[in-house]
């Protein structure tokens, strides 16, 4: 069940009446916005000391040094897990997961395709199989209801995404993963304050995965984090992430398990710790205005907000993301109406593409290792099992704005409206322009 779209505190202000012949900015009309966005990242003395007093101590590594911990404990805490490991980025928090948890060659992991290309990476390093399930259309997430149907006696995991900070369906996620016995890894890299039924995401399977990367809303230019309530599962990802040496090993050239190398430093860990401090007041702003801004633009035929499931009861917002339907604008090709609006002043652009189509896909199966492991009725059945309508669908009609966006000031919103409202109430002229 979805919820409706939240109503923000605040009563509404309306969207500023278009003029007679107010003309949109790409016919000749004046943009909605000419104000500037807030810029990213946002950062102060905070991150200056942190970062000066890791660099005079001359304990950059997390093997010397406290900040790494001090940062895993404090976003333990933010997010009430039991455990946090922090990992050089996001892409290697699922990868030490996945490895931790036992995903090996020859097994399957299922995955939604509109996603960033980190989550069908992970799997190809696994050489396992990547097995598309296709999306929702109301809230562009992993249609988990679609899961069942394609399990089979090799599938081990499923990594639902909590794309642009939206919860996934985590009750069908469970539900199906319990009844077949599937690890579940969330990648919430996307979704750091997030929660489903009042439970911060991450903690709901047997672990999530977190991205501090540059766009990302607590940023330290690269970073990542797996947070899990199995403590025991931590200290092998520990392990995993730092040559196979445990933490509680006296010997420092004794190893229990083979690994890699993906510590975090304390130069990253520093500027987190900073970050961390105000991402909650950051967030609780892009919550407000995300609310304020759907209200609006649920009045604009052919624009629809991303709705949230029923048990989504915080979404973090890294991505407002909508859908354009061409049909409500005289047929306007998507890449028409990002230049209207984006000369109108708003900053929208276009979502993923069609991740579950990649050429690189094909070529990785017919490689000699996954030749090896796959027999040729499988890779051929995962064509035919590779039908995601209603991903191919979302890929040419959602757009999204970035979280910096959000910080803006309240009548920004109202200017990003208007400007979507000017496109579509010129559209045919637009289209004939």
């Amino acid at each position: 069940m979805l919820a409706a779209l939240p109503v923000a505190g605040a009563a509404l202000t309306p969207i500023v009446a278009l003029a007679n012949g107010d003309k949109p900015a790409l016919l000749g009309g004046t943009p909605a916005r000419t104000g500037s966005i807030p810029s990213w990242p946002v950062f102060d003395s905070a991150e200056e000391t942190g970062l000066i007093n890791v660099l005079r101590s001359g304990k950059w590594g997390r093997g010397g040094g406290q900040q790494v911990n001090k940062f895993e404990a404090a976003y333990a805490q933010f997010t009430g897990a039991r455990g946090c490991l922090t990992t050089v980025n996001g892409t290697n928090a699922l990868y030490t997961s996945l490895n931790t948890l036992g995903v090996e060659p020859g097994d399957e992991v299922l995955i939604p395709p509109f996603t960033f290309v980190a989550t069908v990476n992970v799997v190809l390093r696994q050489h396992a199989l990547p097995v598309f399930v296709d999306s929702d259309l109301d809230t562009f997430q992993i249609d988990a209801r679609k899961m069942e149907p394609l399990i089979n006696e090799r599938t081990k995991a499923v990594i639902p995404v909590h794309l642009g900070g939206n919860p996934a369906d985590m009750d069908t996620v469970m539900s199906v993963a319990r009844k077949h016995n599937l690890i579940v890894i969330e990648d919430a890299c996307q979704a750091w304050v997030a929660q489903w039924r009042g439970r911060n995401v991450g903690r709901i399977g047997n672990c999530g995965c977190f991205s501090f990367q540059a766009s990302k809303n607590i940023n330290a230019g690269e970073g990542g984090a797996i947070i899990s309530d199995d403590e025991d599962f931590i200290e092998r990802c520990f392990g995993f992430h730092t040559q196979g040496r445990m933490r509680k090993l006296s010997d420092e050239f004794s190893y229990s398990m083979s690994g890699s190398n993906l510590r975090m430093t304390e130069f990253q860990a520093a500027v987190l710790l900073a970050q961390l401090s105000r991402l909650d007041a950051l967030s609780k702003k892009r919550e407000e205005n995300a609310a304020y801004l759907s209200n609006l633009l649920k009045e604009i035929p052919g624009i629809v907000p991303a709705r949230m499931y029923a048990g989504c009861t915080r979404n973090a917002y890294h991505l407002y993301m909508l859908r354009f339907e061409p049909e409500k604008f005289a047929g306007m090709p998507r890449a028409k109406f990002l230049k209207a609006v984006n000369a109108e002043g708003v900053p929208l652009s276009g979502g993923y593409g069609p991740l579950n189509r990649s050429a690189f896909l094909k070529s990785t199966f017919q490689s000699r290792g996954y030749r090896r492991l796959f027999p040729a009725e499988r890779i051929a059945r995962w064509e035919e099992q590779n039908q995601t309508p209603v991903n191919d669908r979302m890929t040419r009609e959602v757009c999204w704005m970035s979280q910096n966006s959000l910080l803006a000031e309240r009548g920004t919103m109202n200017q990003f409206a208007e400007g979507i409202r000017k496109v579509q109430k010129f559209a045919a002229e637009i289209n004939r322009a």
